[in-house]
């Protein structure tokens, strides 16, 4: 059975949230932030070397990295749902998708929460940012335009990767001004399995 060691408040919340579209049994092993750094607990190193989540165990493997484990978790336990057909132009669109959420959509958001906490030290840095952020928000909102999910009328994997970057985008950006993010948000947010992912996983921020 897959065991995903699951942290408060961070991106493993997704993979809960995928286990259960699937109706894959999982176990949860909970670690808990440090009030004052914010940072995972060490317990997580011996699970894996980063000491980072998400990170799951299953039949022996250590899989980490959010893509990694979306993609692992749906070729060996999805039956085909949630992807779209792997010989299909689709397919490609869905792992551009998978790639982009950490690759590129993450960063000058983990920037501005990093640069905040300079002060004036990191103001030269702001209008960069925040240029990058409003660049890739416009993007995502754009390709959302006319769809109920990123590929169209059906969820993939690749809504539940993205889906960190548009609710921290609630936190760290004005997702009101892109409307197409924020009522994808809303929508993905109400599905049944999201809400029961909320209640296995317990608090978490950005819902």
């Amino acid at each position: 059975m897959i065991t995903v060691h699951h942290l408060n408040d961070s991106r493993s919340q997704r993979i809960l949230w995928l286990l259960e579209e699937l109706g894959v049994p999982y176990d949860i092993r909970q670690y808990h932030r440090d009030a004052q750094t914010r940072l995972a607990p060490p317990e997580l190193k011996a699970v894996h070397p980063l000491g980072k989540s998400p990170v799951i165990t299953d039949d022996g493997r250590v899989i980490i990295e959010s893509g990694a484990i979306i993609d692992y978790i749906i070729r060996h336990h999805g039956a085909g749902r949630l992807q779209p057909d792997p010989a299909s132009p689709a397919h490609d669109e869905y792992v551009q998708w998978l790639h982009f959420a950490e690759g590129s959509a993450m960063l000058p958001l983990l920037l501005k929460l990093y640069v905040s906490r300079l002060g004036a030290a990191g103001a030269p840095l702001g209008l960069r940012i925040e240029s990058e952020i409003d660049n890739h928000l416009s993007y995502i909102n754009a390709s959302l335009n006319g769809r109920d999910y990123l590929l169209g009328d059906g969820l993939t994997g690749a809504d539940i990767q993205l889906s960190f970057v548009g609710e921290i985008a609630g936190v760290l950006a004005n997702r009101a001004a892109y409307p197409n993010i924020d009522a994808w948000v809303r929508h993905f947010q109400a599905r049944p399995a999201y809400k029961a992912a909320l209640e296995r996983g317990g608090p978490y921020s950005f819902a």
